[in-house]
């Protein structure tokens, strides 16, 4: 069962095979007014029509719960919120804000140094880990480090959800400081990537190079744990399209870091093949090159972090905003609802490439709700936006042109726009 079961408030007494385990605590919004409320699944139907308003985070000015709470008080009608990801940054607060527990512990940074990391955590044994938070870009504290940065953090923090009795593993991969393979993340589970010396291979990508054998006699034991990759991007781990030439630009890397980098993500895909029993292993330049798992769309996610998960987690890689989507229990809480409201900081194209308000959007279309989107400044036209299911959109930068002051100034503007939106669609005609 989905880790969030809600409905309406309003909703009385218990439809069949609706028990207190049912009966979960979210967020309301009643005429504007914040309160604590009970959200009941009813078997047959819901009482009172609400706004669900699942939006993403504004980068740089606004957590998704925060854009959910500022849009909720400017509708001033009865509202749902349910802040959403798509596998990136703010996975774990949205995790969190639908209803997980937070775990905080201290893990490896992608330079070495040790840094607080958070994964969200549900008691029936779900976790939701986002690589960002051990392994990201906000993690570097003097700049990019494009050959020696190393997901070992994140590694940390899923042995630390397995040892807690995880059986359910969720990472989600976005805004990686690292193109390690995932080399790291294997390490920190107990992986030993040796040279031909048997030596062990120091962190980072470029060291791979030297990769001669993988030793996994001492993998933690994660038999009995699923794990799901969350990613909407489905690059491969090699060639043009491949983790190090389309995003090691990103993080510092010249391109002759990037010819480095591909060459070591090469041989640490034919050791792999070799010693991990992968299919495909073809001759490229003189290198190995295993073309089953290493070409697997999502393979190249966050820094061939992708890889690594297929490679030694035997992990499935889902649509990031779909999965989490279900995950939060967004099919549920959308029934009974009489619009929803979602959104980013930028609507463009690249929200069109498996963003989250594109896959609120989807999934709404497949309840029949008709969906609007807010935004920090948008290019879609209207035609894109509404081949995409989204009727409107409404950009703080109609209110502000000035972009400083819409990310200063961000959730003031959002609670005004939010109130344009309700006006335009008459929303306080129908509230209860």
């Amino acid at each position: 069962m989905s880790p969030l079961r809600r409905a309406l408030p309003g909703s009385e007494g218990n439809g069949p095979g609706c028990d207190d385990e049912s009966r979960l605590p979210a967020r309301s919004h009643r005429a504007g007014r914040r309160v604590r409320t009970l959200f009941i699944i009813r078997w047959e139907f819901v009482v009172v029509q609400h706004v669900l308003v699942a939006p993403d985070k504004f980068k740089g000015s606004l957590t998704a719960a925060e854009v959910a709470s500022r849009v909720s008080a400017g509708l001033g009608v009865p509202t749902v919120e349910l802040p959403v990801a798509d596998g990136g940054d703010g996975t774990v607060d949205a995790a969190v804000a639908g209803g997980f527990g937070r775990i905080t512990i201290e893990v490896t940074g992608p330079t070495g140094e040790r840094v607080p990391a958070s994964y969200a955590w549900q008691p029936t044994g779900t976790a939701v880990i986002e690589l960002a938070e051990a392994s990201g870009l906000r993690r570097l504290p003097g700049g990019h480090e494009p050959l020696t940065a190393t997901s070992y953090g994140t590694g940390e923090l899923i042995a630390d959800a397995v040892r807690r009795g995880a059986k359910r593993v969720v990472l989600g991969l976005g805004g990686s400081a690292c193109t390690d393979g995932g080399a790291g993340m294997a390490q920190a589970l107990g992986a030993r990537l040796l040279d031909a010396e048997g030596r062990d291979l120091p962190r980072g990508g470029a060291a791979l190079k030297d990769l001669a054998r993988i030793d996994l006699s001492g993998f933690l034991d994660i038999s009995g744990v699923e794990f799901v990759v969350a990613s909407d991007v489905d690059n491969p781990l090699l060639g043009p399209h491949g983790a190090a030439a389309v995003y090691g630009p990103q993080k510092g890397a010249t391109p002759e870091d990037v010819t480095t980098l591909e060459a070591a993500l090469a041989r640490l895909a034919a050791v792999a093949t070799t010693t991990h029993g992968l299919m495909g292993a073809v001759e490229h330049d003189g290198v190995p090159r295993a073309m089953g798992v290493a070409g697997a769309p999502g393979a190249g996610a966050a820094g061939g972090v992708g890889f690594a998960a297929l490679t030694f987690l035997h992990a499935e890689i889902r649509p990031g905003i779909e999965y989490l989507l279900d995950l939060l229990g967004f099919g549920e809480v959308v029934l009974g609802a009489r619009l929803v409201v979602t959104g980013e900081g930028s609507l463009d194209a690249q929200s069109l490439r498996g963003k989250a308000p594109v896959g609120v959007a989807q999934a709404a279309a497949r309840a029949g709700v008709s969906v609007v989107a807010v935004c920090g400044r948008r290019t879609l036209t209207d035609a894109e936006l509404k081949a995409a299911g989204i009727e409107a959109a409404y950009a703080l930068t109609d209110l502000e042109p000035d972009t400083e002051r819409c990310m200063a100034e961000a959730g003031p503007l959002l609670e005004r726009l939010a109130a344009r939106l309700a006006a335009d669609r008459r929303l306080a005609e129908g509230a209860a």
